[in-house]
């Protein structure tokens, strides 16, 4: 049933034809509405080099890790890549155990490395490479570099062994001279180093340059900039959940710094918008992309218009009697970028057909490659169940973005090869995860419903393959279903709500295979559907 495709199709012209909605005749620009993308990219920051802009995100403990988009109008974005093809920093990254986790706890997190990894991450082009920043708060910070954003890029280099940072952002001046400011976890203050030219290595211990625990509180996910003689800070503060944007503004970059707060929730109901990129057109045109935090969903992207008014960046809509911040905008015209706008969009379904998996799927840690394959039968993904007492501590956990604000996601599984002992299915995956299946024992194959590891039994399965249903809704509840025929689905369960915040990620549709028994048993996955009403 290879209709992943077609699927794909009517979702790119959805996308397109609301990203367009707003559109006028008369040759006047089109328009865009807020968020640019209704999916979990965390801690975003982008860059343009020439005509084409590139994003990054944070990605915690999730593999392939660090994604890298791209985009030519910066509204309609695809996913062209990963910086990390697997996350080597420590062993626990393979989920080694012994497990304390259990799907109906989120911590402790004993033998894993959940909500460590790729924290917020940092992009910059500079003599003709990319460069990509990141920490990790347990290991330190890293920078890896690449000709082509879509990769390969090299293999990491450890700029700073020490736990405990965040954020780090990376910064060659004018005369060549190279920095690199970060944060603490926790968060704050924030440190400006200088690095040598290459950018792999630190020259001194560091200075403070921001601190004020009173009027920056959290401060945190510093990216620095130069503009007209003055060298700026973009900062957000105040947390996770309802943050503000801040910018300080120096003549020298050791400070000291002048700040404002410059992006306020206002009127708009978004109510935490802070922590991204000030990016330029080539016509001049200012632009703010930052996340918004929107409980499963996750941190969606937003895009606000930025000017400059006395050295000061103005960003989004007014707000009645504030002469410096401004609000997020519902709506804009599409940025002068210089290109038309496109359908481009986020990879969703698949079927399969390619010897390799596709850029939208990272797996829940590392996986263990010996226990899946796109080529044993071609045009179908094979998981071949690993012993685990839990899907969150499961290997193999194939996972991708949900996309929202509501999605329906359908995937039809072969279940001939499944042995006893094992659950295999459809996933909303986060801390105490859902998810519908097919669980063995004895013998017999049952449709299951699973709740933060609570199972309920339903009825026998017979049949060779089974397609399994997920109806994610806007209130961030889930309904499963299920079809024996690939025709009639059977609703299974209430509405299951979705973990609002898992280990700093979202939720996310996943493909999972474990067993409680002997290694060994298999599903294969014929399709994965996602489609947007």
């Amino acid at each position: 049933m290879k209709i992943a495709r077609c699927v794909t199709a009517c979702v790119a012209m959805l996308a397109f034809s609301c990203g367009l909605a707003d559109a006028n005749g008369g040759g006047a620009r089109s328009r865009f509405t807020n968020p640019i993308l209704f999916a979990d990219y965390s801690d975003p920051d982008a860059i343009r080099v020439g005509r084409d802009y590139y994003l990054v995100a944070s990605s915690f403990h999730f593999s392939p890790g660090l994604p890298v988009l791209h985009s030519t109008d910066l509204v309609h974005w695809t996913i062209i890549g990963h910086v990390l093809p697997k996350l080597p920093f420590a062993s626990e990254y393979d989920m080694p155990g012994p497990h304390t986790l259990t799907d109906a706890i989120s911590k402790p997190i004993g033998g894993t490395r959940y909500a460590s990894g790729v924290w917020a991450p940092a992009i910059r082009y500079h003599a003709g490479k990319f460069f990509v920043y990141w920490p990790t708060p347990d290991e330190g910070i890293f920078m890896a570099t690449a000709t082509n954003p879509a990769g390969p890029w090299s293999t990491p280099t450890a700029v700073i062994a020490q736990a405990g940072l965040e954020d780090p952002c990376p910064f060659w001046d004018d005369d060549g001279t190279a920095w690199l400011i970060h944060s603490r976890t926790g968060a704050g203050p924030l440190i400006l180093h200088r690095m040598s030219a290459d950018g792999t290595r630190l020259l001194d211990a560091g200075t403070v340059v921001a601190e004020d625990k009173v009027r920056l509180p959290t401060l945190e996910g510093p990216k620095l900039y130069k503009r007209a003689g003055w060298y700026y800070i973009f900062a957000p503060y105040g947390g996770v959940a309802t943050g503000l944007q801040a910018v300080g503004r120096a003549r020298d970059i050791r400070g000291p710094y002048e700040w404002r707060t410059v992006l306020k929730p206002g009127t708009s109901g978004v109510q935490g918008p802070h922590q991204g990129a000030w990016i330029e057109t080539p016509s001049g045109q200012g632009w703010f992309l930052h996340f918004n935090s929107t409980g499963a969903f996750g941190r969606i992207d937003y895009l606000e218009p930025l000017r400059w008014i006395d050295d000061w960046p103005v960003i989004g809509d007014p707000i009645a009697g504030d002469a410096e911040a401004g609000q997020p905008v519902a709506s804009a015209p599409m940025p002068d970028t210089g290109s038309p706008p496109t359908r481009d969009q986020i990879q969703a379904s698949d079927d399969f057909a390619s010897p390799r998996l596709g850029v939208q799927w990272e797996w829940n840690h590392n996986p263990d490659d010996r226990a899946w394959s796109l080529t044993v039968r071609p045009g179908w993904l094979r998981l071949t169940a690993l012993r685990s007492d839990h899907l969150v501590t499961a290997r193999n956990t194939l996972t991708q973005i949900l996309h929202g604000p509501s999605s329906r996601i359908s995937t039809r599984i072969d279940v001939s090869r499944m042995r006893d002992g094992q659950r295999a299915g459809l996933s909303l995956f986060g801390v105490g995860p859902s998810w519908i299946g097919i669980a063995q024992d004895d013998g017999v194959r049952r449709i299951t419903l699973a709740s933060k590891g609570a199972e309920t039994p339903g009825p026998r399965v017979s049949g060779l393959t089974v397609t399994l249903r997920a109806d994610v809704a806007s209130d961030q509840t889930v309904r499963y279903s299920y079809s024996l025929d690939g025709r009639r689905f059977l609703p299974f369960g209430d509405a299951i709500a979705l973990a609002k915040f898992s280990w700093w990620k979202g939720s996310r549709p996943a493909l999972f295979s474990f067993t409680h028994a002997v290694p060994g048993g298999s599903i294969d996955v014929d399709s994965f559907q996602v489609e947007q009403p």
